[in-house]
């Protein structure tokens, strides 16, 4: 269902259910209104009748005496498609005046009438039509006689049945006139209501494919601007996700390309035999192992950012990740004969594990290629009450002056026969998904670099702060 239907439905049914119900009341209030003014008219009737009656004799022994003739009540009728009768009666229901098939009244009076008279009014049945009957308990007096008389006035029904329906028409067709009314106003302003949804939905199939601009917010009501930012949000995600993509297709092309054309190489030469078996083995497998290490390091750029646009809630200890790291790089520090030493404490931050794992990884793994066989490395994890800081500190050659500059670039090595110049790249991606910095530093004495201090600072995760 659209939104627009639904906008209708929600405020039409409502109101439809409102005015019908409105209708009714009218319409049974205006029947209760004509029968009391109809009443008014059968009362007035039998007040006339008992003005007429005469008597002899006193209360029980009382006989009374009517000469009303019909003539009487043509006055009180409408129109020809009513009828009145009368009948007047003793208290015994014997018969004085009138019509006998009149059924005699045996009901009783109203504790509290609408009128000041003895009077009842209730609905009868005479010559098998419904009629309307007022009946008055009139009292008579004359100088030989005392008593009361019963008088009974019927009205047949069909004026005010007629006139009910009448009120039922007019009141059906103003209501249904109100209806329409405010069904074209409805429709009125919700189609201008939802002009906007409308017009941002036709600029957005008109857009070319892939692009991934904001969408304008300006003029937009109020209550779509938390949509629009919703989706621009979701938009500039996608954006940075596929330029992501397109960066890393293209990186890869370009620098995959170099390993295998060597590796092509080494093998077209192995093939005419201008090196020996061993020799041309020994140099594939450096081929081999360099294009390796590079596609790894570019897969592990890549998580870095699906990572972060996942952004999902994870915490982990980074002394665990940095002594799971040492382990593993253990063999390599052996084989240098590296002074080794690593101190750590619990410092839980709010990151992925791989995150951690990877930037302990790359961090020593640096630290150990560029210390040399037999020099010092050592690795601390220290926390205060806010942050964490991971220090490597390694005593190789340091940074260079010509490499600061473009230290954090992908593919900008100090060595490009040692190394692809991804590894400090991924740590700072890393790093900076996590909200903190990566400092390094020559470490020097007399002017002589001593080694490199790499510091990584992140906040500590809340819950643990």
């Amino acid at each position: 269902m659209s939104l627009r239907r639904r906008l209708l439905l929600g405020i039409l049914l409502p109101v439809v259910v409102f005015i019908a119900l409105n209708g009714y009341s009218l319409y049974t209030r205006a029947l209760a209104a004509a029968n009391t003014a109809y009443d008014r008219t059968l009362l007035a009737s039998a007040k006339v009748i008992g003005e007429q009656l005469d008597v002899s004799g006193y209360d029980e022994k009382a006989k009374l005496r009517a000469t009303v003739p019909y003539s009487a009540l043509e006055a009180f009728e409408a129109d020809n498609r009513s009828r009145m009768v009368y009948r007047v009666s003793h208290l015994n229901g014997e018969l004085v005046s009138g019509y006998g098939e009149l059924p005699f009244w045996h009901g009783t009076l109203p504790q509290r009438g609408p009128y000041a008279a003895l009077v009842d009014f209730y609905d009868d049945t005479y010559a098998g039509a419904e009629v309307r009957v007022a009946v008055l308990l009139q009292p008579v007096a004359s100088s030989v006689g005392r008593g009361m008389a019963v008088v009974q006035v019927a009205e047949t029904l069909e004026l005010r049945r007629t006139l009910a329906r009448q009120i039922l028409l007019d009141t059906l067709l103003r209501q249904a006139g109100l209806v329409i009314v405010i069904a074209v106003v409805v429709v009125i302003v919700v189609q201008r209501t939802t002009r906007p949804v409308r017009q941002l939905s036709a600029e957005l199939q008109a857009r070319p494919e892939g692009d991934l601009t904001p969408i304008s917010t300006a003029g937009a009501p109020r209550e779509l601007v938390p949509l629009l930012d919703a989706t621009n949000d979701v938009m500039t995600r996608l954006a940075m996700l596929l330029e992501n993509q397109k960066r890393f297709v293209r990186d890869t092309s370009h620098q995959l390309r170099t390993p295998l054309a060597v590796l092509k190489v080494q093998v077209q030469s192995a093939l005419r035999g201008d090196v020996g078996p061993q020799q041309a083995l020994a140099e594939i497998n450096d081929t081999v192992e360099r294009a390796t290490v590079l596609a790894n390091q570019m897969l592990s750029l890549a998580k870095v950012e699906q990572l972060r646009q996942l952004a999902e809630p994870h915490q982990a200890d980074l002394a665990e990740a940095v002594r799971a790291m040492a382990l593993e790089l253990s063999p390599l520090i052996a084989e240098k004969e590296l002074d080794f030493e690593i101190e750590t404490m619990p410092a839980v931050v709010d990151a992925h594990e791989w995150m951690l794992r990877e930037l302990s990884r790359n961090l020593l793994h640096n630290a150990i290629k560029h210390t040399p066989p037999g020099g010092s490395l050592s690795v601390r994890v220290q926390a205060d009450r806010n942050s964490v800081a991971l220090t490597v500190a390694d005593s190789g050659p340091g940074i260079p002056a010509e490499l600061q500059s473009r230290l954090f670039q992908p593919f900008s090595p100090g060595d490009p026969r040692t190394g692809s110049g991804l590894g400090l790249a991924i740590c700072n991606e890393i790093v900076r998904t996590l909200g903190g910095t990566l400092t390094p530093e020559n470490r020097s004495e007399h002017g002589r670099v001593l080694g490199l201090d790499a510091t990584v600072r992140l906040p500590l995760a809340q819950n643990h702060a």
